[in-house]
């Protein structure tokens, strides 16, 4: 039984970000996403505050967000990166496998890294991801680095839309065609 304890608010900006980005992107017809809650049994709870301080998680957790673009199955899971190297340790086995069962049914899986330092995103494909994996199951690199990145899936803020992954999501039908 895995144990929680609040760590502030790691990673609500970027929560706060595809939320209101998925917010706009319903408002003007273009994808219906939304944020699955990860469900837990409350153990303590700060009677002053009424907050949770401690819990355990009910079940593993698959993805953050899941929905639909245009009549394309979307899923997601949003990640903060503060540095240049991106733990693997950060993606668990059995999001790996439930994003491979979703593309084998036709939907697109992929992960939205936050580099706040650089106020940038990344549009990491579920297909790049595999490669990286692989690499660490073969007894290479735990991690990867910036530089390794596919450069045409950073993107920035822009338009009003404070993640804009849309664009990545097209780029990623492009290259499957």
């Amino acid at each position: 039984m895995a144990t929680w304890n609040s760590r502030g608010l790691r990673g609500s900006a970027l929560e706060e970000y595809i939320n209101r980005t998925n917010e706009k992107y319903l408002e003007n017809g273009l994808a219906l996403i939304q944020k699955i809650p990860t469900p837990i049994t409350p153990i303590q709870i700060d009677k002053q505050t009424h907050h949770i301080t401690l819990a355990y998680f009910d079940q593993k957790s698959t993805v953050d967000y899941i929905g639909v673009v245009q009549g394309i199955p979307v899923c997601f899971d949003a990640k903060e990166c503060r540095t240049d190297t991106f733990p693997l340790q950060n993606i668990h086995k059995h999001q790996v496998v439930f994003m491979e069962n979703f593309e084998k049914q036709g939907g697109i899986a992929f992960f939205l890294i936050y580099y706040p330092s650089r106020e940038e995103f990344y549009y990491l494909r579920f297909e790049k991801l595999k490669e990286f994996w692989q690499r660490m199951q073969t007894g290479g690199r735990k991690s990867f680095r910036y530089e390794e990145l596919e450069q045409e899936f950073l993107f920035r803020s822009a338009g009003g839309l404070l993640a804009p992954y849309l664009n990545g999501i097209q780029k990623d039908l492009t290259l499957r065609d």
